[in-house]
Formats: C-alpha cells, structure tokens, sequence
C-alpha cells in the first residue's frame, strides 16, 4: 500500500495576508503622488502670488511717480502760456554807431542803427539794419532802452518806437520815452519803455531819436528788443 501522506515535494507558499504589510519597496511609491499634488499647488500658487505682488508693485510705482509728474506738467504748461517755448520769437538788439558821424548842435534825426554782429533774434528778420519784421503773428511784448549822453538847448531827449504794417506803409509812432539832462551838459539819462504789441506777420519795428548825435553808443547802454508771448 502506497502511503499518499508523504513526498518529496515541499509544501506550496503560504499565500501572504491581506492585512500584512508588503516588503516591496516598488508599489510602495505610490503614495507619492498625493504628495505631490500639494506641493504643486503650493508652488502654483507661490509664484501667482509673486505675480501678484510684482504688479500691485508696478503700479504703485507707476502711479507714484505719475503723481510726482503732475507739478513738473504744470509747470510746463504755465512756461507755455507765460511765453516760456523754446520756439518763440524774439529779439534782442544793440546799437551801433551809424557810420557818419552827425556834427554837434545840428539836429540829425534818424532811426538807431543794429549791430548785427552783436545782436540776437530768432523767428524775426531784420530790413536796412534798423528795422525788424516779424515772420509769426500774435502778442509781443517790445522794449526800447536809449541812454543819451548829452542834452540839447532845443529838443527834448526822446526814443520813439515806430510801426508800419509793411515796407512800404505809413509809419506810426506805438511808444514814446523821454529823459532829461542839462543843455549841453555832460552825463546820462535813459529813455525806457515796453509795452504789448499785437502784431502781424510782415509788421515792421524800429527806434528814432530826434539827434543820432546825442546817443550813448557803449554796448549795453541803448538797446532794443521784442519777445513773442
């Protein structure tokens, strides 16, 4: 009789337990994956929050520095309207000594003559040395400075600012300035005067004086000039 309880062969494996814990290193890998998914958002929302913060950032920087611009805007806008461009006409000119010489004690009436070398004007143009045409229409505010150097028996010591609308038109007298010195006395007086001018594109300015002779024609002491407003 063959005894069926005994064999070579070794037992089968004992099935492992569910409740066992598993020695397999691999499957254990598979909880990092809800790991990751918090740091992911973590790291997501890190860096929205960055971009957030960078452009509260930019426009608080924006707008500040708007705000630090508004005076200097203005200030801009008031150097406009107060004549301030860079563009705008004007002209400031020095007299010279005209190239006869006018003897004493005669009356030798004329328009002041421009040193052109010494002088300066911008969007203005000058006719025969001694008058200036305006090129651009608008508001100038014109000065005449004439220091005379002597008095006269006869005539008053006087400046005359003279217009005409063209080369060729009627002169007219805009300004009028006066000083006094003794006749035939040695020392100073200065005629001045300014006053706002309405202009047009081809007008033409001038000074006259009644005796070239009794001009004081040291740079600086007689002077003419006109500023667009």
């Amino acid at each position: 009789m063959i005894n069926t309880y005994q064999t070579s062969l070794a037992p089968p494996p004992v099935p492992p337990r569910m409740n066992r814990t598993s020695p397999v290193l691999i499957p254990a890998a598979a909880p990092s994956h809800g790991y990751s998914k918090p740091l992911i958002r973590f790291l997501v929302g890190l860096v929205l929050l960055h971009l957030l913060l960078s452009f509260v950032g930019f426009f608080y920087l924006y707008h500040t520095s708007k705000m630090e611009k508004v005076p200097l805007a203005e200030a801009k806008a008031a150097l406009l309207t107060s004549g301030g461009r860079s563009h705008n006409a004007m002209a400031r000119m020095t007299v010279k000594q005209p190239s006869y010489a006018p003897r004493q004690n005669i009356t030798s009436a004329g328009y002041l003559q421009w040193n052109m070398g010494r002088s300066f004007y911008r969007n203005i143009n000058y006719y025969r040395i001694s008058w200036l045409t305006v090129l651009q229409p608008g508001d100038y505010y014109v000065y005449a400075r004439v220091t005379f150097s002597r008095g006269h028996p006869k005539i008053p010591l006087a400046s005359r600012v003279t217009f005409r609308e063209s080369e060729t038109a009627k002169e007219n007298e805009v300004m009028k300035a006066y000083c006094s010195l003794e006749s035939q006395s040695s020392g100073l007086c200065t005629a001045t005067q300014g006053e706002v001018i309405t202009l047009k594109a081809g007008n033409q300015l001038s000074v006259w004086v009644q005796d070239l002779s009794l001009v004081d024609y040291e740079e600086g002491a007689t002077t003419f000039g006109m500023y667009q407003l």
